[in-house]
């Protein structure tokens, strides 16, 4: 009979080192694994919940798709197009009646400088904006860049858009004449 007996001045190499490593990286693997398997879950989970909040909003611009094709042919009948022309025209003639163009004249007045005056005006209401066309005549160059600085200065007057300066053709006319652009604004 053979009896194995370790007589070396050292015992046998222990694997405890390497088992408690491996331990320990088993659980560590195991925490990844169920942190990472959460992580998943909830993704998943959130996907399902966008893909039916999209699938929700087609089905509703659908609907409404349909809806406004049902409104677009109800207002092409001729009754309806007669109808909304008239409550165009009555929603121009209350923004036109809604501009105080007492104020605008008195606003120009203050407006312009001395040596010019003003020869035609062409005010303009569309989309509630006036727009207006001034022809201008001056004495000199002088009163015409007084006039223009004065106009860009202005708190009622804005985008000035000059189209054209001549010097008069007729006689006893004003030397210059000035034609621009200018949008009022009542503030």
């Amino acid at each position: 009979m053979n009896i194995r007996l370790n007589l070396a001045t050292k015992p046998l190499l222990g694997h405890r080192r390497f088992l408690a490593g491996s331990a320990a990286l088993g659980v560590l693997g195991g925490l990844l694994l169920l942190t990472l398997g959460w992580q998943y879950y909830s993704l998943r989970k959130a996907d399902t919940q966008l893909r039916a909040r999209t699938e929700q909003l087609q089905l509703e611009m659908t609907r409404l798709q349909v809806r406004r094709a049902e409104l677009d042919r109800f207002f092409a009948q001729p009754e309806n197009v007669k109808l909304v022309d008239r409550a165009s025209f009555i929603t121009s003639v209350i923004q036109a009646r809604s501009i105080n163009w007492t104020q605008m004249f008195m606003d120009l007045e203050h407006t312009l400088p001395p040596g010019v005056h003003i020869v035609r005006i062409e005010p303009k209401l569309e989309k509630g904006i006036v727009s207006v066309k001034f022809v201008v005549g001056a004495m000199n160059q002088e009163a015409e860049l007084k006039l223009l600085k004065a106009f860009e200065d202005s708190k009622s007057f804005s985008q000035i858009e000059l189209i054209s300066e001549h010097a008069a053709t007729q006689p006893g006319a004003d030397p210059v004449m000035v034609e621009f652009t200018a949008v009022y604004t009542t503030a």
